[in-house]
C-alpha cells in the first residue's frame, strides 16, 4: 500500500456488527505479542464493546476501501454502567473508545482520520471519551497527539481521557 491509498468514512451501520467484532479481535493484538484465541470474543468483559451493537449511545464510523468498498477499519464508542463497566469505565456520561484497522491498512493515517471523525461527531453529545491501551502500543502517541491523557493505569493498561466539551485545534 502507498499513503496515497484511496478510502472514504461512512457512518457505522447495524449491517456493520460482524465487521466490528473483526475490528474489536484486532484491537486486542499488539504488535510483538501473539495474537489471542478467536473465542477472547467470547469473554463478556470482551464482547460487552460489540454485542447487540446499534444500540442507544452507540456511534460509530467505517473506513472503506473507495474503489471497492470493503471495510478495513472502524472506531466506535460506546456507553457502560455501572453494572456492566469496560477496561476504561470513567462514569455512565463518558463512552469507552474502540479503534482498529486491518493490518495491511495501518500506518497510513486512516485511524487518525477515523479518530478524528469520531471525536468530531462526539464532541456535542459527551462530557469525554476514555479508552484503554496496552503499555506497549504505539497508538499510544496518537492518542496523546489527539489530546487524550492518562488518568489512571489498570493492570499495567493505561487508561485515557480525551475532554470534549472545547473544540480542539487537532480536529
Amino acid at each position: 500500500m502507498t499513503a496515497s491509498f484511496n478510502y472514504k468514512i461512512r457512518p457505522a451501520t447495524l449491517s456493520d456488527e460482524p465487521f466490528l467484532w473483526e475490528m474489536l479481535y484486532q484491537s486486542l493484538h499488539v504488535e510483538g505479542q501473539e495474537a489471542y484465541p478467536r473465542d477472547v470474543l467470547k469473554r463478556p468483559e470482551i464482547a460487552r464493546y460489540v454485542r447487540d451493537w446499534g444500540r442507544d449511545g452507540d456511534l460509530g464510523f467505517i473506513a472503506v476501501d473507495a474503489r471497492s468498498d470493503e471495510p478495513i477499519g472502524a472506531v466506535w464508542s460506546r456507553l457502560s454502567s455501572e453494572d456492566d463497566k469496560g477496561f476504561a469505565y470513567l462514569d455512565e456520561k463518558t463512552p469507552e473508545l474502540g479503534i482498529a484497522l486491518l493490518p495491511e491498512y495501518r500506518g497510513q493515517g486512516i485511524g487518525t482520520a477515523l479518530l478524528q471523525k469520531l471525536l468530531e461527531a462526539a464532541h456535542n453529545l459527551y462530557p469525554a471519551i476514555a479508552l484503554s491501551v496496552s503499555p506497549n502500543n504505539p497508538a499510544i502517541r496518537l492518542y496523546e497527539r489527539l489530546g487524550f491523557e492518562t488518568v489512571d493505569v489498570r493492570n499495567t493498561h493505561p487508561v485515557m481521557r480525551r475532554e470534549l466539551n472545547l473544540k480542539s485545534s487537532v480536529l
